[in-house]
């Protein structure tokens, strides 16, 4: 009876103990905060950003996925929960003017303060700091082009004849080609965009597509089917794994840059572990360390980088400055507009 008695009594004391430890695992599990960000993809910032974020702060980030389109329409559709959202500035800029992104506090996120000046306020002073830039320019194949391309002039060349491809109006890079041609044309876009759209679409005679998916037009490139497409920056090293005889140009009139912003989404209940994401998505040693695997070109003016590491990305001052940018204020206004009048004179395919 009496050993009995005592393992009953050990029972019970194990039970204690266990129960005591999963309440208290229970308890942990509750107090960790859970931060949902919105990303294209999660590979890009998982190993540099999110990792080190989660241990120092005791936080579990869940990613959201899709493009920028997709994941600015959830948001319009109030179908996410989201608290921090990546997109590219002609995204944002429409957030922005949705009422889709909440203010944010500057002084706690002291490391805008190191950004480059374009980096500070893309969206307004009240919104989200550009964390990485990339420019769109131009990729053409080597060994089917021998005299070098240097102008976006030269895209019209007739020689180019159904060798072309590029962004539909509808991309990111789509309005890009607008300004090329307005420029091209002599004109300024906002007082004339009638001439635009004509040297759009002489242009044309050129493009055997403009191009709504990128992959698609990367491999119309492997496979040959055009020599001269608009490219991303990001995208110059798997296209020349694919093509070696690759090509990148900044033509003479300068490239153009697309600014990757982050903010903080309306309505979430987690501001202030926000703000601290962004600060650290803008430190010197996460911008650093995106910059040295080629994920990201750094907008924090503080990252140095070797000759081969700077190899591939936008780096300094000089580099980023040079970068022509839009009103995208404007672009979004004239959007719809331009969007009619380029189905209606231009389309798709010849």
């Amino acid at each position: 009876m009496k050993k009995l008695i005592k393992k009953m009594g050990l029972i019970i004391l194990f039970l204690i103990i266990f129960t005591l430890g999963c309440s208290n695992k229970i308890k942990e599990n509750k107090e960790k905060n859970v931060l949902i960000v919105s990303v294209f993809r999660e590979d890009i910032y998982r190993e540099n950003i999110f990792k080190s974020f989660e241990k120092k702060y005791n936080v579990k980030i869940i990613c959201e996925f899709g493009n920028n389109f997709e994941r600015l329409n959830k948001l319009k559709m109030k179908d996410s929960r989201v608290d921090v959202a990546l997109f590219t500035d002609y995204y944002a800029m429409q957030g922005v003017e949705e009422g889709l992104f909440e203010k944010i506090n500057r002084k706690n996120i002291p490391n805008i303060n190191n950004l480059y000046s374009m980096a500070k306020t893309p969206l307004g002073k009240d919104y989200g700091p550009a964390y990485a830039v990339s420019s769109f320019g131009m990729i053409y194949n080597g060994d089917k082009i021998k005299e070098p391309i240097v102008s976006w002039g030269d895209l019209w060349k007739p020689e180019f004849k159904n060798r072309v491809t590029m962004p539909h109006i509808t991309t990111s890079a789509g309005p890009i080609m607008l300004f090329i041609a307005a420029d091209q044309a002599g004109v300024d876009i906002k007082k004339d965009e009638d001439k635009a759209f004509e040297k759009m679409k002489e242009l044309s005679e050129n493009v055997i597509k403009f191009d709504k998916d990128a992959t698609e037009t990367i491999n119309m490139f492997a496979m040959g089917e055009v020599d001269i497409l608009g490219g991303y920056s990001f995208e110059r090293e798997t296209i020349t794994e694919n093509v070696s005889a690759t090509k990148w140009v900044d033509p003479k009139e300068g490239s153009y840059a697309i600014i990757d912003t982050v903010n903080i989404v309306k309505g979430t209940k987690n501001k202030e572990l926000a703000e601290k994401l962004i600060d650290w998505i803008l430190s010197e040693e996460v911008q650093k360390n995106q910059a040295i695997n080629k994920l990201d070109s750094p907008t924090n003016k503080k990252v140095k980088l070797t000759p081969e590491e700077a190899e591939g990305v936008i780096y300094g001052k000089e580099a980023i400055e040079s970068l022509n940018t839009l009103d995208w204020k404007y672009v979004n206004k004239s959007l719809d507009r331009w969007i009619k009048k380029w189905d209606k004179e231009i389309g798709t395919k010849k």
